[in-house]
């Protein structure tokens, strides 16, 4: 039998149709990681980090998945990919995206990699992760 993990995930999205592309990647996510068993109520907010005139739509899931978190981000990534996004943020630098989705948490536990840091270290700091987070937390 396999581990199943209650895993937390942060989308974003601030390009095209907002809304529709977190619906897509909801879905896709459904189909590629794992049941998404809660969905916050998506909130809109200012860029966070880097000057836009193009708000966010954010929001948070929480799903159930028996993916590790090394392939937990491999399909984060693929899904950010297939939804249009074609470069990653790095080294604090920001830009506009069609979707962005973050890994918070992943059960209790903690990584420290170059590319995968659970939980996420700036989650805190960000009110557009930590109010829809804390709607749907147990």
């Amino acid at each position: 039998m396999t581990n199943t993990h209650t895993v937390y995930l942060a989308l974003g999205s601030n390009l095209g149709n907002r809304h529709e592309t977190i619906a897509r990647a909801i879905r896709k996510i459904g189909v590629l990681i794992g049941d998404v068993v809660r969905q916050s109520t998506l909130i809109e907010t200012e860029p966070w980090g880097f000057g836009s005139e193009n708000k966010f739509v954010n929001g948070c899931i929480c799903v159930t998945t028996d993916l590790s978190p090394r392939e937990l981000l491999q399909m984060t990534q693929l899904i950010e990919r297939e939804l249009g996004r074609t470069e990653k943020s790095s080294e604090g630098v920001y830009h506009d995206r069609t979707i962005d989705i973050d890994i918070l948490l992943y059960d209790d536990l903690t990584v420290d990699e170059p590319d995968l840091k659970i939980p996420h270290p700036l989650m805190k700091e960000r009110d557009f992760v930590m109010i829809p987070l804390r709607e749907i937390q147990k």
